[in-house]
Order: C-alpha cells, then sequence, then structure tokens
C-alpha cells in the first residue's frame, strides 16, 4: 500500500501467506490512522465497539458495513446487540493483522462519520 493514499481510499488486495502478516513496528505505525481502534488477542486483531440509538440504526450499519465488506472482499466478525456493533479485523489467511484490516477499519469509521445512519 502507498502510504499517501488515505486508508480510507485504498482498496483490500487478497493476502496469504504469513510474509503479509504486518511486523509490530508498522502496527504501532497505522494504529494512530484509525482512533478508537483497539490491539485484541495479543496484536493479531483490531476491535472497536460502535454505538447507536437504536436497534434500527444498528441493523443499518451492519447492512451497511455488509455492503463494504463485500466489495472489499475482507470481512469482519460482527457482535451485533441492541445499540452496538462490536467489530473485529482479522486476516486469517495471514495469521494476525494485515494491511486490510486497517483499511476496512478506515472504511467502516466513514461509514459512522458520514452520519448515514
Amino acid at each position: 500500500m502507498n502510504d499517501l493514499i488515505p486508508l480510507a481510499q485504498a482498496h483490500c488486495i487478497a493476502r496469504r501467506g504469513s510474509e503479509h502478516r504486518l511486523t509490530e513496528a508498522r502496527i504501532r505505525e497505522l494504529l494512530p490512522e484509525v482512533p478508537g481502534w483497539e490491539l485484541s488477542e495479543e496484536g493479531r486483531a483490531l476491535t472497536r465497539t460502535y454505538r447507536f440509538q437504536d436497534y434500527y440504526r444498528t441493523i443499518a450499519f451492519v447492512n451497511a458495513l455488509a455492503f463494504v465488506a463485500n466489495r472489499e472482499d475482507h470481512h469482519p466478525d460482527l457482535g451485533v446487540h441492541y445499540d452496538r456493533c462490536v467489530v473485529r479485523y482479522s486476516t486469517h489467511d495471514v495469521g494476525g493483522l494485515s494491511e486490510n484490516d486497517f483499511i476496512c477499519a478506515a472504511k467502516t469509521d466513514r461509514l459512522v462519520d458520514a452520519d448515514v445512519l
């Protein structure tokens, strides 16, 4: 990925194999670009909880996120509740975090920032 392109404007590329797993140093470089996201599972996943006013808005977010995930062919694990959704990104094919996870985290933030829900 070119560092000059904002994460939310980049697109995912299929990544398989541990050579695509991000180093701890690269993760620390990218993490400030997705504020609100936390490392989980000993640095193997990115997680964030989004809160909403009601179930309708939560499901609207989930549906919008499903559209983005399908378009990027990179799918998060979701925990869907009445007024919140827990989003977890990890690239199973690399055994940890890849740049795709950070790209999709930024795109997920953009959904909420756009205030379309």
